[in-house]
Order: structure tokens, then sequence, then C-alpha cells
């Protein structure tokens, strides 16, 4: 593995940086996604809250009179939301599904990529543990080789000596 490659963990989802979403990544897409998912926020849910106390308060108080009870202006008002919340959310949703596929592309292929390397540390093991078993032979075939040796200097210089002696 390149010393490049080793420190860019990104590197697998390179290939993925063309893919678009299907509903683009122009500033809109982008900005509506944000919109969305401030949607499903406690401060989106405690700021809507607030504003229907008020909207209902300042109405039933009598300060104005611009949507009286039954509130048919708040009702307009949370329909016309959820009709622009619907469509919101499900472009976050698909952007959301476009980027999980892209990610889970990516890392089967680094999965991929450590498995070919342990599948390669392996076999390099398997190669050199067999060359140890060699050399671990041939190590025992040159002892042996030696103790021979030895055995046969041992006779000849027992014999030089007896020869020696013997004049």
């Amino acid at each position: 593995m390149s010393d490049t490659n080793s420190k860019n963990y990104f590197r697998f989802h390179l290939p993925y940086q063309h893919l678009s979403s299907a509903f683009g990544d122009d500033w809109f897409a982008k900005k509506a996604e944000l919109f969305a998912r401030f949607f499903g926020t406690p401060i989106f849910l405690i700021i809507q809250t607030s504003i229907v106390i008020f909207w209902m308060a300042i109405n039933f108080i009598g300060l104005v009179h611009f949507d009286e009870y039954p509130f048919i202006l708040l009702n307009l008002a949370f329909s016309l939301q959820a009709a622009y919340a619907a469509p919101l959310i499900l472009l976050a949703q698909t952007r959301q599904s476009d980027r999980d596929k892209a990610h889970a592309e990516a890392d089967a292929r680094h999965r991929e990529d450590l498995a070919r390397a342990s599948d390669e540390r392996q076999a390099l093991a398997a190669h050199q543990t067999q060359l140890i078993l060699e050399m671990l032979q041939q190590n025992t075939d040159m002892t042996e080789t030696i103790k021979r040796m030895s055995e046969r200097l041992e006779v000849l210089t027992k014999e030089v000596h007896s020869k020696v002696m013997a004049h």
C-alpha cells in the first residue's frame, strides 16, 4: 500500500464524488435539506408552539382580530407548512439515501481491500514459514554432515596417533 493511500482515509469515497442527488446539489437543494432537517429539532417545535400560543392568545384576548376562533388563517398556515414540509423532508431523505448508498459502496470496497491485503499477508506468512522449514532442514542436514565428518576426523586422528606411536 502506498504512503499516500495509507493517509487518505477517504480514498474509497473519491469515486463517488461525481454522484449528485436526484434533486441536484445546487444551493436550493442544500438549503432545502437544511430546512427539512430543522423540522425535526426541539428548537423548531418550541418556536412553532410559541408562535401558535401567541397567535391564539392575541386573538382570544382581543388585541387583534385578524384570525378569530376557529382560527381559519392558522389552519391555512399549518396546511401551507405541511404542503412544503413533506416534499422538503422527502428531498432530505432522498439526498441522505444517496449519501448512504455511496458510503456503503465505499465501505464495501474498503472491506474488500482489507480482505485482499489480509490474504496477501497470509500468503506471505505461509511462504516465509515454508522457507524457514527448508532452512531448518538444510541446517539439520549440515549438522549431520558435520557430525559425520567430525566422527571421521576423530577416527583418522586416532589412526594417525596410533601409527605415530607405533613408529
